[in-house]
């Protein structure tokens, strides 16, 4: 390798010949050099990480690529910038600091593996893991022997033939990057399907097992005289950890995390432990991030690990690491690989390395009846590589046991088997294109006897409680069945891989929640919430009410999108959301909680797959207490219609009592938008195809008449009647005098496509567009009722795909006018 690499020799000036460190001052020198190469490499490493963010590709490969730009092939050719960047007497400083950082690294990758979720993992995912690992064991040699037969060069030369070889590349295909592939699936909005759940369960199980590998099997590739030495003292070392440092550890930690006793200084002794450990790992013939590992892996989970991760992740993680992946890329002389006669065969090799562990993927996922196309993607996200993979490689160019045409080929091949994930994956799992091919999910398309399935959305578990109360309402039977999954909604702020794990699977010590995260705490209470939803229903229990719950954790800007896989994951008519605001501790006004609800709540209505219901909470009282009056308000339109569905399911209940009222449209009020019409006939001749007013009205006339015929004429608990509007000023009056009759509940609908001048002119006045124009007065703390209210939004406006304006009405919102295009 010496052909081809220069000696890192310079000269070492002496400042005090008399001092402990012979050096220069290193404030002056040392530091600022490190410094600038720390800035470097994060900052292009986070230009490249945005530039790649469309193919949403995981941060470390941005941080290689920033090591590859420095290789010959770019700036490489330039030996004034790399000099500059790292010029040769600041590689041993780059060097320490970027193992302090892999250290550190691989401490939080233990701190965050749950070995509860592996251990109790379904038989389907630990198959799935070692049919993963099996395949790329059996047929690694093979392909490392026809790397060796196909490569003739005379500029750069192989490695010699060895076990080593044979063993570390063996090992490079068998990993599974967990990490990234969380990273991965949370970009995608997958890792909360089926086939995500399943993918995540398998890579973590897989990771587990190749740091098993790394142990056992990475000394024999370094010093296989004394590996076996190496190994015996590593698991001696790994049992006193297990069995005696971790119940006094765990002890500790504990008492001190339950009285909040922590500081950054006490978090700092905790955190010299993984060092201490990565020592003793290291000078056992090991490796240095082997003690790293373990000591995260048996520290307490939950609520510590929480607290260490927030407070140091972004300097080890985020700064550090950064610099020892990027390492990696700087060694990678991709000349080397196309500098021969029969590259062809190699860039065939190359491929054939990315499929070894896609083929014992599919053959297992056929065992247990999945779809080729499922097991392809499964494999797909299994042959995710990540840190692990790039230190073995690493350490094989340490060592010298791969020279640089090998690392080369291998290197590209775990580069490409973790760039090519998430393309292909979105490209197989197109979520808007199924979206838009689903078919519509209405209440008031559902058979009366069908399973109504609600997607109920909670942030906390004052909403799951607020959630039980109105769905107590929709009149779960044995013969018309309720499915209910509670959704938590977590927003990520650490890092992916912690949170997803920590809430794959619930709890099940209920109570002893004294080393939880407050996310977890906050999720095993709404899980008891939803729980007694179950108990309730027509006497019979589970067979009325069924209830799941499960929690998302996602970016807050993009958790609708998370929203949607999940509500299509289950097939559910009605997606329900709660209100930004609540009732303040008075019990009189509504006061904002966070009003980033609000921005979720008006996202999720954008293109939601299914219809949507908002919940405003004003103290909804429960069965055991009343019987409730619920007061629906029809104006017109396919929300209004799907709103009084709602309210005729849920006056089946006995203990219900309905009143429908129409809101006439007289005079002025009835006067057709014909500003919208003329949009729309501007808008690539749509009019032709869109619903005038008429239309609509023929649809509110058809669907009330079958509510009077069906419902008013044979309950006297239902009753309807009608009100006359004729001016705006008109609409808060004949509510102010339907709210003195009082009710429990008001249903009513958003109102999006309600084609009136009227309506479109009182938008501009609404503080909350998302209530349309009814929900906004009656949500208003200036009306002043003490009803609760759900405000419906139906989707495919009654069997119609709908499209957006490109001009919005007034005050720009997103929330505008809309056009109802004919399937």
């Amino acid at each position: 390798m010496g052909d081809f690499l220069p000696p890192a020799c310079f000269n070492m000036f002496v400042s005090d010949e008399h001092r402990m460190w012979q050096t220069s001052n290193i404030l002056e020198t040392e530091l600022p050099m490190l410094a600038f190469q720390i800035f470097f490499t994060v900052l292009v490493g986070r230009l490249l990480f945005n530039a790649f963010r469309p193919l949403h590709q995981p941060r470390i490969i941005s941080f290689v690529f920033v090591g590859f730009l420095l290789t010959p092939p770019l700036l490489g050719n330039i030996p004034e910038v790399f000099g500059f960047i790292y010029p040769v007497n600041g590689i041993l400083n780059v060097e320490v600091a970027s193992h302090f950082g892999l250290i550190y690294y691989a401490f939080l990758n233990g701190l965050e593996m749950n070995l509860d979720t592996i251990l109790k993992s379904k038989k389907e995912a630990t198959s799935i893991a070692a049919m993963g690992i099996i395949f790329p064991i059996l047929t690694g040699p093979g392909l490392y022997a026809l790397h060796r037969k196909f490569y003739i060069n005379n500029t750069f030369k192989l490695e010699q033939v060895s076990s080593h070889a044979y063993l570390i590349w063996t090992l490079v295909l068998t990993v599974t990057g967990f990490p990234n592939l969380v990273e991965i699936l949370s970009e995608l909005k997958l890792h909360y399907t089926s086939l995500g759940k399943v993918a995540l369960t398998a890579g973590m199980i897989s990771d587990t097992y190749n740091w098993i590998l790394f142990t056992l099997l990475v000394p024999f590739s370094i010093d296989s005289s004394n590996a076996i030495y190496s190994v015996l003292c590593t698991v001696l070392f790994l049992t006193v950890c297990i069995f005696l440092v971790r119940p006094l550890l765990k002890k500790i930690i504990e008492r001190k995390t339950e009285n909040d006793e922590w500081d950054e200084y006490q978090l700092l002794f905790v955190v010299m432990g993984a060092f201490a450990c990565s020592y003793v790992t290291d000078i056992l013939g090991t490796h240095a991030i082997v003690g790293a590992f373990v000591y995260g892996l048996i520290l307490p989970h939950g609520k510590f690990a929480d607290l260490v991760m927030s407070v140091s992740d972004d300097f080890g993680g985020g700064f550090l690491a950064p610099l020892y992946f990027s390492g990696n890329g700087m060694r990678l002389i991709i000349k080397s690989v196309f500098s021969h006669a029969n590259w062809p065969l190699t860039l065939l090799v190359l491929i054939l390395l990315c499929v070894t562990k896609i083929l014992g993927t599919l053959f297992a996922t056929s065992l247990s009846g999945k779809s080729a196309r499922d097991g392809f993607a499964i494999g797909l996200l299994l042959n995710t590589k990540g840190a692990l993979a790039l230190i073995m490689l690493s350490i094989v160019w340490d060592k010298m046991i791969f020279f640089a045409p090998t690392y080369a080929v291998l290197t590209a091949a775990v580069l490409l088997m973790t760039i090519v994930v998430s393309p292909m994956i979105n490209f197989m799992f197109k979520p808007r294109k199924r979206f838009e091919q689903n078919k519509l999910r209405t209440i008031q398309k559902l058979r009366a006897n069908a399973e109504l399935r609600i997607l109920a959305c909670v942030h906390n578990n004052h909403h799951a409680t607020s959630m039980i109360n109105i769905l107590e309402l929709f009149n779960a039977t044995r013969l018309s069945p309720i499915h209910v999954f509670g959704l938590y909604l977590v927003e990520i702020t650490q890092r992916a891989a912690a949170l997803v794990v920590a809430h794959m699977e619930p709890s099940t010590q209920l109570g002893v929640q004294s080393n939880l995260t407050q996310s977890q705490v906050e999720s095993e209470n709404i899980a008891f919430t939803f729980k007694a939803l179950g108990n309730n229903g027509d006497g019979n229990g589970n067979d009325a009410f069924r209830v799941e719950t499960t929690s998302v954790v996602s970016s807050y800007e993009t958790i609708h999108q998370d929203i949607y896989i999940s509500a299509r994951e289950r097939g559910t008519s009605l997606i329900l959301l709660p209100f930004h605001q609540q009732l303040s501790s008075d019990g009189n006004l509504l006061e904002t909680t966070n009003v980033v609800y609000r921005d979720i709540n008006k996202n999720v209505m954008q293109d939601a797959p299914c219809s949507v219901g908002i919940f405003i909470d004003r103290g909804l009282v429960t069965f055991s207490q009343t019987c409730l009056h619920i007061l629906m308000i029809f104006v017109g339109g396919p929300d209004d219609r799907e709103a009084l569905a709602i309210a005729w399911k849920m006056a089946g209940h006995p203990r219900v009592q309905l009143s429908m009222v129409r809101l006439c449209l007289l005079d002025e009020a009835a006067a057709a938008a014909e500003e919208a019409s003329h949009h729309s006939e501007e808008a690539e001749g749509i009019l032709s195809n869109a619903m005038d007013n008429d239309k609509q009205k023929e649809l509110d006339d058809e669907y009330i008449s079958k509510f009077r015929y069906t419902a008013v004429n044979n309950e006297d608990y239902i009753s309807y009647s009608e009100a006359d509007i004729r001016a705006g000023e008109d609409i808060p009056r004949v509510l102010k005098a339907l709210d003195q009759r009082g009710c429990d509940l008001y249903v009513v609908g958003q109102g999006n496509c309600r084609n009136s001048i009227l309506f479109s002119n009182l938008l501009e006045w609404c503080d909350c567009l998302e209530l349309g124009v009814i929900g906004d007065i009656l949500a208003s703390n200036i009306f002043g009722t003490n009803s609760s209210i759900l405000v419906v939004q139906q989707y495919g406006f009654g069997g119609m795909k709908l499209e957006r304006k490109q001009d919005h009405m007034a005050n720009n919102s997103r929330f505008g006018s809309l056009i109802v295009k004919a399937e």
